[in-house]
């Protein structure tokens, strides 16, 4: 399961800079295929990464929707930047990836916010997403 989880950090990794930059991640991810085409330092990206981001990209506005209805006293702009794509990546794959168990998702995004952001941000992670856990049959309903 590691080549998930390496996909997964790398789909955060392109989030985030699409975030930073204000770049379409589609671009970003592009960038991320051509550079790893031409220059061999770079590592490739997986079709599980590729599958992430294309698929928080399709589902962009309802899951930031989400994530602002459900993260009590912060507004998406006010979030960590790093805790915002940690959740955009755990939002996406939590509610329409049928193939990851909710507990992975959850505890994959629980580990790169230890890697990647403040002490408190696991628990906030882990708090929001098990929200959207326990939502996701009326969530996944409201889409129908």
């Amino acid at each position: 399961m590691a080549a998930r989880n390496t996909a997964r950090k790398r789909a955060f990794q392109i989030l985030f800079e699409g975030d930073q930059r204000g770049v379409d991640v589609l671009t970003v991810l592009a960038d991320w295929i051509r550079h790893s085409r031409t220059d061999t330092r770079q590592p490739p990206v997986s079709e599980y990464t590729m599958e992430l981001v294309e698929g928080y990209a399709e589902k962009a506005s309802r899951i930031d929707e989400l994530i602002a209805q459900y993260a009590v006293g912060w507004t998406l702009d006010r979030m960590p930047v790093v805790d915002r794509n940690i959740l955009r990546l755990g939002a996406y794959e939590l509610i329409w990836v049928d193939e990851t168990p909710d507990a992975v998702v959850l505890d994959e995004a629980v580990q790169l916010a230890k890697e990647f952001s403040t002490d408190d941000s696991p628990s906030f992670v882990n708090g929001l997403l098990g929200r959207l856990k326990d939502l996701k049959p009326s969530l996944r309903r409201d889409e129908a």
